[in-house]
């Protein structure tokens, strides 16, 4: 069985995000493969979020949340959504990506991806939190893939 996973091309797990994905410097998402979706999966869910934020603002920082991923999309394009999906408002009051713009120090961005039971009846613009929420008791599987990133 072949877990669920989450590659970019564009860098390594653990590695540097390339310059041109952060929220001052283009601003598009990274390209992102998906593999080893579960079969019994009805939608994909993906949150992009800055914990290392805590430190410079308080918080766990939301970069970006979407949701209804149809199950054999297999990746998702840069500075593109998949056909379908739903984006939700993220931490610079925006719908959509916001990339990483760290305030002080190099911070790790953490890009999750989970398998769902279900397709989620949210609206655009919802909030992280508000995805946590619907998603509950429907993860069948979860993955992540982590990015480095400086301010310039």
């Amino acid at each position: 069985m072949v877990s669920l996973t989450l590659e970019s091309d564009a860098f390594q797990n653990g590695e540097v995000i390339p310059k041109k994905f952060g929220y001052k410097h283009g601003n598009h998402n990274p390209p992102l493969k998906i593999k080893g979706v579960p079969d019994n999966t009805l939608s994909l869910a993906l949150i992009m979020d800055d914990p290392d934020a805590m430190g410079a603002v308080g918080k766990v920082w939301v970069h970006w949340v979407l949701w209804n991923i149809e199950p054999n999309s297999l990746e998702i394009q840069e500075n593109s959504t998949p056909k379908n999906s739903i984006e939700g408002k993220t931490d610079f009051g925006e719908i959509g990506y916001g990339g990483p713009a760290p305030p002080d120090k190099e911070h790790t961005y953490i890009f999750k991806l989970y398998a769902l039971d279900t397709k989620l009846d949210l609206k655009e613009g919802s909030t992280k939190k508000e995805l946590e929420n619907s998603m509950k008791n429907h993860i069948i599987a979860e993955t992540k893939l982590e990015g480095r990133y400086s301010p310039p």
